[in-house]
């Protein structure tokens, strides 16, 4: 073979190697990177690769927050909620507060909860004056203090307050 000849093999050579390169470098033919051409030859289109692209989950995506309530109450019948606190004691120390607010000086936590409702029933027993209770709902809460208060053997349960205090998401 003559070196003219061996130059023109050579370059055929590397002209039949770019081709097949090129070919597979449009493996994903007519699509954009990230997916592969779906359909025939009438109609073609592109749909992503399963798992091309995807960003992986957020290392801290967030937590739920408990909440809590409470009540507060004196001899003297002042009384004083709270809720939506993040602190049991910042919650208890807010019913004793507002408890403070009417002028009793004596008020004492009576009931705290978190991330539900309660309800309040006075009894109209000296002995047992208010029952509290709690539930997913004010309904709830106040079904469970009317019966709780029912059960005590008392013939009067008049409804008193209820609220309630709902966890929260906070993002990462």
């Amino acid at each position: 073979m003559s070196a003219n000849g061996f130059l023109k093999y050579l370059c055929l050579s590397f002209v039949f190697m770019g081709s097949a390169y090129i070919n597979s470098a449009l493996a994903e033919g007519r699509c954009p990177p990230g997916q592969y051409p779906i359909g025939d030859q009438g109609v073609g289109g592109c749909a992503p690769i399963p798992g091309a692209g995807r960003s992986a989950p957020d290392e801290n995506p967030g937590h739920w927050v408990k909440t809590w309530g409470a009540v507060a109450g004196s001899m003297n019948g002042d009384a004083g909620a709270s809720t939506g606190h993040q602190a049991k004691a910042s919650a208890e120390q807010q019913a004793i507060e507002r408890c403070g607010h009417w002028g009793a000086t004596d008020c004492k936590v009576l009931y705290t909860y978190y991330n539900q409702c309660y309800a309040s029933i006075r009894t109209g027993r000296p002995d047992n004056g208010t029952m509290f209770n709690a539930g997913a709902t004010k309904e709830q809460a106040l079904e469970r203090a009317t019966q709780d208060c029912r059960n005590s053997g008392s013939q009067e349960c008049t409804f008193v307050h209820s609220d309630c205090t709902k966890p929260f998401f906070q993002e990462g």
